[in-house]
């Protein structure tokens, strides 16, 4: 309960992923009248996996992106179950799911929507309501407590949007939801086909192409083993050609699999220059990674 020295406050939580479900489960412990405003149709964040990707922008170049989730369809947690729960919460195995201890993606937001059920939070959330705006309320009081206005809309409302004044927000949008491009000459110009790892989501579209991946850290490893199985051949660029001896084991059972060094430019015809002087054509794909799940994140 709020201690006797405070007093409870009106909060606004944007984001019902990890951080915004346990921010707000502890904020409404305290005492706090709390309301989380998530702009999916259910919890998880990142972790709600969304298959439809078609009529997103491949490149994500878009302020306002309609997809939020980066997963794609075979990703599975890259530290085991018991360091990805909640102290007080923790991540089991249950019958009838995935009992791995690395499990798919779709057993987290499983064990996230079991976290939401058990604290009883879903009462607090808005979902489909996206946050326009969210600005320090003006006044002229000296020592006065500052508040915030958030103005949000809900998607079956478009044309309304709701003006609230908070004592608080914690903003738990996350940071794995709107690409960071590298800068690569030619890219703007180049004719053949790019598309960002935040929207790619299973192999099966790059079956017989020539696919240039960009990045070698541990999404850019996933996503190419994927590839390899259905495409004509895949380049993997990476700014080191020191690999790990996994890797290296990986590259030599594959005939089309090949370790490439950094892009030095794209160039009109297909032709894709690498730093060391090589080239190929490329006659479809640049799928463009970095870093983790997807790329770093402006």
């Amino acid at each position: 309960m709020v201690s006797p020295l405070s007093l409870s406050k009106n909060v606004c939580v944007i984001g019902a992923g990890p951080s915004g479900l346990v921010a707000a489960r502890e904020l409404r412990k305290e005492g706090h009248n709390v309301v989380v405003l998530e702009q999916r149709c259910d919890v998880g964040g990142q972790w709600l996996y969304e298959p439809n990707v078609e009529g997103e922008d491949p490149l994500g170049k878009k302020k306002v992106l309609q997809v939020h989730s980066s997963i794609y369809a075979s990703l599975r947690l890259i530290s085991p179950r018991e360091i990805m729960g909640f102290t007080d919460f923790p991540f089991l195995v249950k019958k009838g799911r995935d009992t791995r201890r690395f499990p798919g993606h779709r057993e987290l937001w499983l064990y996230l929507k079991d976290f939401c059920e058990h604290f009883g939070l879903r009462e607090m959330i808005r979902f489909n309501t996206s946050v326009e705006c969210v600005r320090m309320v003006e006044h002229d009081g000296i020592g006065r407590d500052l508040k915030w206005m958030v103005k949000s809309k809900e998607k079956s409302k478009e044309e309304t949007v709701v003006e609230e004044v908070f004592d608080a927000v914690v903003v738990a949008t996350g940071h794995y939801s709107h690409p960071r491009l590298p800068a690569i000459k030619g890219m703007d110009t180049w004719k053949r086909k790019q598309l960002h790892s935040h929207i790619y989501r299973v192999p099966e579209p790059f079956r017989n192409e020539i696919v240039v991946v960009v990045g070698n850290s541990l999404s850019g490893q996933d996503i190419s083993m994927e590839l390899v199985e259905v495409a004509k051949e895949v380049h993997l660029s990476a700014k080191s050609l020191n690999i790990t001896e996994g890797l290296s084991k990986v590259i030599s059972k594959h005939d089309n699999l090949h370790l490439r060094p950094q892009i030095e430019a794209l160039q009109e015809d297909g032709r894709v220059l690498f730093v060391d002087g090589s080239w190929l054509i490329c006659r479809h794909y640049l799928t463009l990674h970095r870093v983790f799940i997807h790329l770093p994140i402006s």
